[in-house]
């Protein structure tokens, strides 16, 4: 009965990361930029519900859909603030841009906070227990997964079938052609990465439903585990991501289980080392991911 009670961790652990690793897919998709920011709005957003709930008494629901728009603007805010002004600029300035954020965030967080630990709060609906083949597990375990698979199909359909994703595949491809065709190349970055944030703040709210205590630094794991996850599967590709963030999940709960719990979280960044070495693109990955 354990080794299924893992399991279901597992899958629900994997989808969490498999949402946060495509707000890492999107961005480096069309800008060809790894976001090392992605974790800090992750925790961001985490913040957002604990002042809505615990300090304002928001109900649940007013209070997601505030943190999922504060998130949105707050990603926008960045991109336009820190990124647009050096779209042109090095490759390596952009990058340690991305990480000038990340702390810069990271700071608001510690100062507002005092880098203490809060009490995350708790939502009856996502922490009411139930029965899984045998096993005892939380709500919040069993929609994750369903959750991922929605927002997967739809972020598909999104790319695939709408003028936006054809826009969006446009620019990833060649932002000066894209350009002269008329498309609006800072309209689809910004809604490029008002989508990666509204999947960190989702997988906040989902991840952190399983947690009580809660610090400026709790999105540094779990965003590193899930840039892993997208590099393992290939950045810039969706599925490659979700199968990554799947595999990570389940490893990582199998080793816990296994009894090696202070190992699980080394085993993803041995993982990140071997698929470097072994298949850089990743398993998904385009042979070619040349900027043009």
């Amino acid at each position: 009965m354990k080794i299924i009670q893992y399991l279901i961790n597992g899958i629900s652990l994997g989808s969490v990361y498999a949402i946060i690793a495509l707000g890492y897919t999107m961005v480096y998709g069309v800008l060809r930029l790894i976001n090392f920011a992605h974790g800090e709005i992750f925790m961001i957003a985490m913040y957002i519900v604990f002042y809505g709930i615990s300090m304002f008494s928001l109900p649940w629901y007013v209070t997601f859909i505030v943190t999922i728009l504060v998130t949105a603007l707050l990603g926008t805010l960045a991109e336009r603030l820190a990124y647009r002004p050096l779209r042109n600029a090095p490759r390596i300035s952009i990058l340690i841009s991305a990480i000038g954020v990340s702390y810069f965030l990271q700071n608001i967080a510690l100062y507002v906070t005092g880098g203490l630990t809060k009490t995350y709060p708790s939502i009856p609906f996502l922490q009411k227990t139930v029965t899984v083949l045998g096993a005892h597990t939380k709500m919040v375990t069993v929609i994750t997964p369903f959750l991922t698979i929605g927002l997967v199909v739809l972020l598909l359909l999104l790319i695939n079938h709408t003028k936006i994703g054809m826009a969006m595949r446009a620019v990833s491809r060649d932002f000066e052609t894209s350009e002269l065709m008329g498309i609006d190349i800072n309209r689809v970055i910004a809604v490029t990465f008002v989508i990666g944030s509204f999947l960190a703040a989702v997988g906040s709210i989902l991840f952190f439903s399983n947690y009580t205590g809660v610090n400026p630094m709790s999105g540094a794991m779990p965003g590193l585990k899930a840039f892993v996850a997208a590099v393992f599967g290939g950045i810039g590709s969706v599925p490659g991501a979700v199968v990554g963030a799947f595999v990570i999940g389940l490893c990582e709960n199998l080793i816990k289980g296994a009894g090696w719990t202070t190992f699980s979280d080394a085993f993803t960044f041995v993982l990140l080392i071997i698929i470097l070495m072994v298949k850089p693109t990743g398993i998904f990955g385009e042979k070619d991911i040349n900027k043009v």
